[in-house]
Formats: C-alpha cells, structure tokens, sequence
C-alpha cells in the first residue's frame, strides 16, 4: 500500500475568492462614504428638501464624480454578489450561463438609466 505524501489535488475554477472579497469590502466603503457624504449634504441645507435642493446637492462637479463612483460601484458590487449566487446554487451550465448574462444585461441598463438621471440634474 502507498501512501501519499503532499497534495496532489487539481484546484481547478476561475479564482474570484479573495480578490472579489476586497472588492466588495472597497466598494461598500465607497457607498457608506457616498452615504454619508449624501445625508451630510441633505440634513444641513436649509429650507424644505425640494427638487431645487436635490439639485443643488448634485450641482457640484465632484459630487456628480462621486456619484457616478458609486453607480459603477453599486453595479460591481451587485454583479459580484448575483455571480457568486448562481456559481453556488445554479448547476446546469447552461442555464447558469443565461442568468449570468440577463444579469449583466440587467446590471448594464441599470448603470445607463442611473447615469442618464444623474446628467439631467
């Protein structure tokens, strides 16, 4: 009988583990910080909140930067998540395939209409 010594197991798949783990880390710093940047902004402006107030808020070039941050964020944020549920739960491949890319696609025409609000401020 052999014994075997070492690991001689073949790690096979795509790796995402701990890079996607920082990157959900770093874009969830990104959005507490839009948070409470956002929620600084709406307590101390005076006068009742309004569409001229939300306006005003996102007036600033920066604050349009950083929102726009966010949305990317918000969309990486949320693919890496939605990805690893059907890498996990979602066996056929065929299948898994399909919900992967009707998330992208999802994703994509959410980040386009979250952009395109963000311009007509």
């Amino acid at each position: 009988m052999s014994v075997n010594y070492g690991s001689k197991r073949v790690v096979t798949g795509a790796h995402y583990g701990a890079r996607d783990w920082l990157a959900q880390r770093i874009t969830a710093a990104l959005m507490a910080l839009f948070t409470i940047v956002l929620l600084g902004k709406v307590l101390f402006t005076s006068g009742p909140l309004g569409y001229d107030s939300w306006a005003a808020i996102f007036a600033a070039q920066w604050m349009k930067a950083l929102t726009f941050a966010v949305f990317i964020a918000l969309a990486y944020h949320a693919w890496v998540g939605v990805r690893d549920i059907w890498m996990d739960y979602v066996k056929p491949a065929g299948l898994r395939l399909v919900l992967h890319v009707f998330t992208l696609v999802w994703l994509l025409a959410c980040l386009g209409w979250a952009v395109q609000v963000l311009w007509r401020l």
